[in-house]
């Protein structure tokens, strides 16, 4: 059920003001490790402290035959979206 406030379209809220910010059993964005798994990247070797360097490919930005979607040559670089 919506209403219109100030020429503003809005309908109830799906969120309670007190609900809590995170949920257990969902992963954190900024949980450590798990790039590995990552289809969308390409591990590229070891920087200091044994922190691994990637690089992206196609897989990252979209599901739909990514493997066409990589660039030609190899050494060329894969700019996916921001």
């Amino acid at each position: 059920m919506s209403s219109i406030k100030h020429n503003l379209r809005v309908g109830k809220p799906d969120v309670k003001p007190d609900a809590p910010s995170h949920v257990p059993g969902v992963a954190q964005g900024n949980k450590r490790g798990g790039v590995e798994k990552d289809p969308g990247l390409r591990p590229t070797g070891e920087i200091g402290a044994g922190r691994p360097t990637m690089r992206s490919r196609a897989r990252k930005s979209t599901g739909i035959n990514p493997e066409r979607r990589n660039p030609i040559d190899p050494n060329s670089p894969n700019l996916p979206p921001a």
